[in-house]
C-alpha cells in the first residue's frame, strides 16, 4: 500500500489514520507543502493521495503559491488518472473546488463537536454504509464547498445544520469529508497551538475555550477512533481492493 499524504501544516497528519495504516506495514510519502517540499512527479506509483487540513484557505493563492500546483496535482490523480483519494476540511474544499465547486465562507463558523447528519446516499455508499445516521464529530472551518449541485459526478452523502457538504463522493473513488473524522486525543490542544486556530476557537466560543473543547472531544474519541477506523477498513478494502 503506497499513500501519498499533503500536509499544508506539520501538526494535521492524518492521526489515528495515520496510526491504522502504519500498523498495516503501509509505505507512506508525506510533503509537506508549507515547507516548500514539492508533490512527486510521477503520481501513477501512488495507490492513494490523502490530503489534509490546514490553517490556509484554497483562495490564498497569493500568500500560498504552492496551492495552485496541488489543484492541477489533485485534478490529475482525481479526475485524469481516476485515483483513490480522502480529502479532509481543506482537503475537502480542494476537490471541491477542482470538481467545479466554489469554497465560499461559511454563514456561521462551526468549531466544536456538533451533529453530522447523513443522507439516504450513505445507506449504498462504499465507504459509509456502517455509520449510524447521525454521528458526532469534531469540527474546525470557517470556510465550505458549494455548488456541486450540478455535477451529476457528485453524491451529497452526509450534511450539518450549517453545511451542506460535509461529505461528498466524486464518482466512487474520491471523497471530501469537511469534518475532522481522523483526531486522537493529542489533536485539540495542538491545533490550539495554532494562532489562525487559536482565534476561530475563542472568536466563536469565547476566551479560555481550548480547555472544554479538548474536554469534549475526549468525551467523544472512542466513537470517533471507531469511524476512523470503519472508514479506513472499507477505503482499503473495497475502493483500494487491499
Amino acid at each position: 500500500m503506497n499513500i501519498l499524504i499533503l500536509q499544508h501544516i506539520k501538526i494535521e497528519d492524518p492521526g489515528y489514520i495515520k496510526d491504522l495504516m502504519i500498523k498495516d506495514g503501509a509505505k507512506l510519502k508525506t510533503i509537506e507543502l508549507d515547507e516548500g517540499e514539492k508533490i512527486p512527479k510521477d503520481l501513477e506509483i501512488y495507490d492513494a493521495m490523502l490530503c489534509m487540513g490546514g490553517p490556509m484557505d484554497t483562495w490564498m493563492e497569493k500568500d500560498y503559491p504552492w496551492l495552485i500546483d496541488e489543484k492541477k496535482r489533485i485534478k490529475e490523480f482525481v479526475i485524469d488518472l481516476k485515483k483513490p483519494y480522502l480529502g479532509f476540511c481543506l482537503g475537502c474544499q480542494l476537490l471541491g473546488e477542482v470538481v467545479g465547486g466554489k469554497v465560499v465562507k461559511s454563514r456561521n463558523p462551526e468549531i466544536g463537536i456538533m451533529d453530522i447528519n447523513f443522507s439516504e446516499n450513505k445507506n449504498k455508499d462504499i465507504l459509509f454504509s456502517e455509520f449510524p445516521n447521525l454521528i458526532k464529530t469534531l469540527q474546525w472551518h470557517s470556510y465550505e464547498v458549494q455548488n456541486l449541485e450540478n455535477n451529476k459526478d457528485i453524491k451529497l452523502i452526509a450534511s450539518s445544520p450549517e453545511t451542506k457538504y460535509q461529505i461528498f463522493k466524486y464518482q466512487n473513488h474520491a471523497y471530501g469529508i469537511q469534518f475532522h473524522i481522523e483526531i486522537k486525543s493529542t489533536t485539540v490542544n495542538e491545533w490550539g497551538c495554532v494562532p489562525e486556530y487559536k482565534l476561530a476557537l475563542e472568536n466563536q466560543l469565547g476566551e479560555g475555550a481550548l480547555e472544554k473543547f479538548d474536554n469534549d472531544a475526549k468525551v467523544n474519541m472512542k466513537n470517533m477512533n471507531k469511524y476512523s477506523k470503519i472508514l479506513y477498513t472499507k477505503f482499503k478494502k473495497d475502493i483500494l481492493k487491499l
